[in-house]
């Protein structure tokens, strides 16, 4: 299966959008947290200074909407390169992170060449967990 679009995120939810934070925040929480070193630090912050020469800022992303980005697969091949040594940086700070792979972000309110900008509800939604379909023991089910 090919997927469409691509986002680096943690386990840590965004404040004004209750999703997960993406790559670019999780790193600089980082640094403001002091918790990379200089060097890792000033990594960091060229491979922001590459991405923001690179691609447009979304004008949802300038207003701090409620939004959060995926990066195009067709186009992000340049894009995960200049974005690993970030990764690498991640788990070198023992920081989860997960890659997600998906054909249906969510509403697009902005798009360009290599990524789409997608609405957030702003809210945590939160469901009970289901009735477990996994098969009952054989105890449970013969009395034993």
């Amino acid at each position: 299966m090919k997927f469409k679009y691509v986002r680096i995120q943690g386990q840590e939810l965004a404040a004004n959008t209750m999703y997960a934070k993406g790559i670019f925040s999780m790193c600089m929480q980082l640094i403001q947290n002091d918790v990379m070193e200089e060097e890792d630090a000033d990594l960091c912050k060229e491979i922001d200074s590459w991405f923001a020469e690179e691609l447009p800022w979304p004008e949802p992303c300038k207003r701090q909407e409620k939004v959060v980005c995926f990066f195009k697969t067709e186009n992000s091949e340049e894009m995960m390169k200049m974005i690993r040594p970030m990764c690498w940086l991640l788990e070198k700070y023992n920081h989860p992170y997960y890659v997600v792979y998906t054909n249906t972000p969510g509403e697009i309110v902005y798009e360009d060449k290599y990524q789409v900008a997608v609405k957030v509800s702003g809210e945590l939604l939160i469901e009970p967990v289901q009735e477990s379909w996994s098969p009952k023991d054989e105890e449970e089910t013969t009395g034993e």
